[in-house]
């Protein structure tokens, strides 16, 4: 391990420097993590190059970086679940556990939540960083870091398959095939969906999709959300039971609800323009459920446990590696959209 803390912040609208801070000490029920591996979601690039997303807006200084992995290294007073050694994934929410919401198990909506990497809340892309210890889960030992990583996005596309009520037999449709869109199929696989059909504009995304284990593609070439719907329907033998809306495009969020069989569910979670123009009359006509989905809730043990069994193999996500010390590049690369998932490795070890 290493003595000091090479950290990547976010200074402002694309500034991003790697800078040394203190290496910080854990406090009552916190642990110190060495950090091992660290992907770069789509948020990170978007607070690094507009500053804001929605609501949430760089005011200051801040790591990036959320979806994570490490080793721990010093335990804070209390800490009795985990040990010095013990490998772990990193759940990047820490809320308040006492409101309404926490108590009934909905923390992901506590208003007093505190998510890594969502402005103004720092992230933990640098050496170490310190974590309440009830929010990192030990790895088995035939999960790898960059896997451990990974469950943070899987993390997303499971909240929003139980969110749409996903089950055995399902006929699915999963609107984006970035990385949210692949963990919500491969989610939506895992829980017995019979068949699942993913939507984009990119035809690249479509066959990388196809590789992942999606059922049915179907490439957006109209404008004519009708003209869709009967090529989702086409290709799902049938109108999808539940609909996940993953990329945050109003055309997207058009076609899960104009798709989604009479009395079935469509999950959004993409977020995009605020406020989009919906066909609320087709959704309350045929009593389509429509579900916000914000993250995840108590969803980490179960992605781990998926990984480990192999019911899903989420590696082949990773398009590209980078040190740590070559971040700027790692960023580039992600905003590119060369890839599919930019991993970053935090540790010289």
């Amino acid at each position: 391990m290493t003595d000091t803390n090479l950290s990547a912040v976010l200074y402002k609208t694309q500034d991003l420097r790697l800078v040394d801070r203190p290496i910080p000490e854990p406090g009552q029920g916190e642990v110190q993590i060495c950090m091992q591996k660290m992907g770069i979601c789509g948020s990170d690039v978007k607070f690094w190059q507009k500053g804001a997303i929605g609501h949430f807006v760089v005011t200051g200084p801040m790591l990036l970086g959320h979806e994570c992995s490490g080793v721990i290294s010093k335990l804070g007073e209390g800490v009795t679940n985990l040990k010095v050694g013990d490998r772990v994934a990193i759940e990047p929410g820490i809320p308040c556990r006492k409101c309404e919401w926490c108590k009934s198990g909905r923390y992901n909506i506590c208003p007093d939540v505190f998510f890594l990497a969502t402005a103004p809340d720092s992230g933990a892309l640098a050496r170490y960083h310190v974590h309440a210890a009830d929010f990192c889960f030990k790895l088995p030992d035939n999960v790898s870091f960059e896997e451990g990583a990974l469950v943070e996005p899987l993390s997303v596309g499971l909240h929003a398959c139980q969110r749409a009520g996903v089950s055995l037999g399902s006929k699915v449709l999963v609107c984006g095939a970035g990385p949210i869109g692949l963990s919500t199929m491969l989610s939506a696989k895992a829980m017995g969906a019979a068949v699942v059909c993913l939507t984009d504009i990119d035809e690249k995304r479509l066959e990388f999709a196809k590789e992942m284990g999606a059922d049915v593609t179907v490439k957006i070439e109209s404008k004519d959300v009708l003209e869709v719907v009967g090529k989702v329907k086409a290709a799902l033998g049938g109108m999808p039971d539940q609909s996940v809306e993953c990329s945050g495009a109003e055309f997207s969020v058009n076609l899960g609800i104009q798709a989604t069989k009479p009395g079935g569910a469509f999950a959004v979670v993409g977020h995009g323009p605020d406020p989009v123009a919906i066909p609320i009359t087709a959704a309350i006509a045929r009593e389509i459920e429509i579900r916000g989905s914000f993250r995840y809730m108590n969803t980490w043990p179960t992605a781990i446990a998926m990984i480990s069994s192999g019911k899903i193999n989420i590696k082949p996500m990773i398009s590209h590696r980078f040190k740590l010390e070559e971040t700027l590049q790692a960023f580039e690369t992600a905003k590119s959209g060369a890839g599919v998932k930019v991993m970053i490795s935090c540790n010289k070890e």
